[in-house]
């Protein structure tokens, strides 16, 4: 992987972030907002494993799909659940029904502190706040971190939803994400590229 090559996707009502890069025996995607399925094809990009941050909506709408398309795995914290997903929540904000077509963990994480995808082997950090399940998944080859929505350019993820917890969260990304090298690039859920330094010194919520 070159972290300065990495494929991404915008997509959806909350401009989800999506990524795809290429393994020692495979290729990795991360998060399945909307559009991506079809980012994917369009860019030839044929995933071995998906790696869920989360398990919110806007991140998992199209799980199904992208196994169905490429025959991928899954892995995440664990199975999904409509609580996790928010439905009902983003239903009643949008109007109209929402949901999710129910899609396997082939490897489930909790509790894990590392994992292989497509022959790499990635840290996992678990921290919670944002919600129950997000995970951060670094490759300390690359020097890159995928942060989900637990902080972003400038920000951290919303913590008024069902699990949320503001100081679980700050206390998690300054113990786990911000005592990664400075250099590390951090890719988010929501958002542009930045570093564990540039989040360290300027990220008003962390500092």
């Amino acid at each position: 992987m070159h972290s300065h090559s990495i494929p991404s996707h915008t997509g959806g009502f909350t401009a989800t972030n999506g990524y795809c890069f290429a393994a020692s025996a495979g290729a990795v995607a991360v998060d399945a907002p909307e559009g991506m399925t079809e980012f994917l094809q369009a860019s030839g990009l044929v995933p071995t494993v998906l790696f869920l941050t989360h398990s919110h909506l806007d991140h998992v709408v199209e799980a199904a799909r992208m196994v169905a398309a490429f025959g991928c795995e899954v892995a995440a914290w664990g199975p999904s659940t409509a609580e996790d997903r928010l439905e009902k929540m983003l239903a009643a904000y949008l109007g109209r029904s929402v949901g999710v077509d129910p899609y396997p963990v082939d490897l489930p994480l909790a509790g894990r502190a590392d994992v292989e995808l497509a022959g790499e082997r990635f840290l996992l950090r678990h921290v919670p706040g944002h919600s129950a399940d997000s995970l951060v998944l670094i490759s300390e080859r690359a020097r890159v971190i995928f942060s989900g929505d637990t902080v972003m350019d400038g920000g951290i993820g919303r913590t008024d939803l069902p699990g949320g917890d503001f100081d679980l969260l700050v206390s998690g990304i300054r113990e786990k994400v911000l005592t990664l090298p400075g250099d590390f690039r951090i890719f988010p859920g929501h958002g542009g590229v930045s570093t564990v330094a540039g989040e360290s010194q300027s990220n008003a919520w962390l500092c």
